[in-house]
């Protein structure tokens, strides 16, 4: 299969097994819940880094990747108007169940399977945005995405991405040691072989300068900045109130940190494009 089909068939799997009474239930609870997302989870305070979530009222906002729709309703009620895409067919079947169990000031548009087959009109949303979809694309894929994206958006438009970052050969191959939940080490040479047979993320170009590229290509300004160069320790660390604990400090001493090496060893980083080039 290509790198699509392999995509949609595990999403499929994934997203035909969501549980839509918990999203409901957290949605309901807005104000704790997206408190403590964005006080503890690292894409979470990744995408809605500076402020993020006081720019998007009223706006015009399509989501890519939206998957269980959590997003895409913290979005909606947050005050946008929102449009939801995912390659999955169940994220359709989970936005339509969430505009009938929520209130919205304006329901969440579900657009269905492929982006790139998607009839948007031009120049019509403000927002582009994907928490942790870019590295699911081939450079191939991301290139015809970003044209389509060009498109799309409104000539003031803005882009923001939550991407995961690899800057660093030596930090990469010392993280493929270390097992984490759901991934085995590479040192378990079988287990990590089978592993990385089914695992449905394309071999690509993840790199801060990877992004800069496109940016640069496509856009007429564009930032970047990173997080979790702390925050990846807590992996190692059990489950409970320490490890909260930990990443919440984390997340706050990361900021005196210079630049460069916060570049070199974060583990996300937070791509935000505007002004796109007509």
């Amino acid at each position: 299969m290509d790198n699509k089909a392999i995509n949609k068939d595990y999403y499929d799997n994934v997203y035909s097994k969501t549980d839509i009474d918990t999203i409901i239930k957290n949605i309901k609870n807005f104000e704790n819940y997206y408190k403590d997302l964005t006080t503890y989870h690292i894409d979470w305070v990744g995408f809605y880094k500076n402020n993020f979530h006081k720019n998007v009222k009223n706006k015009k906002i399509l989501e890519l990747g939206c998957g269980n729709g959590t997003n895409s309703a913290i979005l909606a009620k947050l005050g946008a108007e929102v449009y939801a895409n995912d390659i999955s067919q169940f994220s359709e079947i989970i936005i339509k169940k969430l505009n009938e169990k929520l209130t919205f000031d304006k329901n969440i548009n579900s657009v269905s399977g492929d982006f790139l087959d998607a009839n948007l009109e031009s120049n019509m949303f403000d927002m582009v945005v994907g928490k942790a979809f870019v590295h699911h694309l081939t450079h191939a894929e991301e290139d015809l995405f970003m044209q389509k994206i060009i498109n799309i958006l409104k000539p003031e438009g803005v882009v923001r991405f939550f991407e995961p970052a690899v800057n660093s050969r030596m930090l990469d191959e010392i993280r493929w040691l270390v097992p984490v939940p759901g991934r085995p080490s590479k040192l378990q040479i079988n287990k990590f072989k089978n592993w990385k047979k089914n695992d449905h993320h394309p071999e690509r170009d993840n790199s801060t300068s990877r992004y800069s590229k496109i940016g640069k290509k496509y856009f007429k300004e564009f930032n970047i900045s990173h997080i979790g160069t702390l925050e990846r320790f807590s992996r190692l660390i059990p489950n409970g109130h320490f490890n909260l604990s930990f990443r919440k400090h984390a997340y706050s001493i990361e900021k005196y940190i210079p630049k460069y090496i916060n570049m070199k060893f974060a583990r996300a980083q937070v791509v935000d494009y505007r002004f796109p080039k007509k």
